[in-house]
């Protein structure tokens, strides 16, 4: 158990949607003008919100495919799950990075990849019986939560501390019941938890799509 521990501390280093709308049957002229000004006028904020939705969703996804692989003793899955993990973890930085730039990409990586880390340690702790170890992580990923409000608020004055964290709280908190199901092997719950835990991520997404599009009206008309 501790080399399978020592593997899995050790492997991580640490998503769009088309929405179109019934009209009366018009002309093909005027359907590719309707569509045309539809897609000029909404066509990056709709970009923005459902490339975040994606992007959080895919998260949670990977995530839960790691810790269920590592919790299985499942290593080759548990290191693809991981590096995709990771992958996944890039594009949302780069995401920041597309609004704020290079600098605040580069420091929402690191910070966006702790968490994950601390996932990793109460992954650990869970199949190693480690209680200590279960509490340390949930308490540091608790805390992690006010690192990365302040982090977006600092960035987007329409973003607060107190909320962020809350919202990123619930993120963690979903998270960490679906590894609890997964450790039980209660498949059935797990599955309905990840759901939850995926539905859950919109609460992110939406919200910090719609702080961007209020920090920066011109770039990312009609949301």
């Amino acid at each position: 158990m501790e080399t399978k521990s020592h593997k899995l501390t050790g492997a991580v280093a640490l998503g769009f949607l088309l929405t179109t709308a019934c009209a009366p049957m018009a002309s093909k002229a005027e359907a590719e003008s309707d569509h045309k000004t539809i897609m000029q006028s909404s066509g990056k904020a709709a970009d923005l919100r459902s490339g975040l939705n994606i992007l959080f969703a895919e998260h949670v996804s990977l995530a839960a495919s790691a810790t269920g692989a590592a919790l299985g003793g499942r290593d080759a899955e548990f290191k693809a799950a991981a590096g995709a993990l990771d992958a996944n973890s890039v594009a949302i930085s780069k995401a920041v990075g597309s609004v704020y730039g290079a600098d605040a990409e580069a420091a929402f990586l690191p910070l966006w990849r702790k968490h994950i880390g601390f996932v990793v340690d109460y992954t650990v702790g869970i199949a190693t019986k480690d209680k200590a170890k279960q509490t340390k992580a949930v308490n540091e990923l608790v805390g992690y939560t006010d690192d990365l409000g302040a982090f977006l608020s600092s960035a987007n004055p329409n973003l607060p501390k107190a909320t962020v964290a809350e919202l990123v709280k619930g993120h963690i908190l979903t998270l960490k019941d679906v590894i609890d199901a997964q450790a039980v092997k209660d498949y059935n719950k797990t599955y309905m938890l990840l759901r939850t835990a995926t539905g859950h991520m919109h609460m992110i997404a939406d919200p910090l799509a719609d702080a961007i599009v209020k920090q920066f009206p011109d770039r990312y008309a009609g949301m």
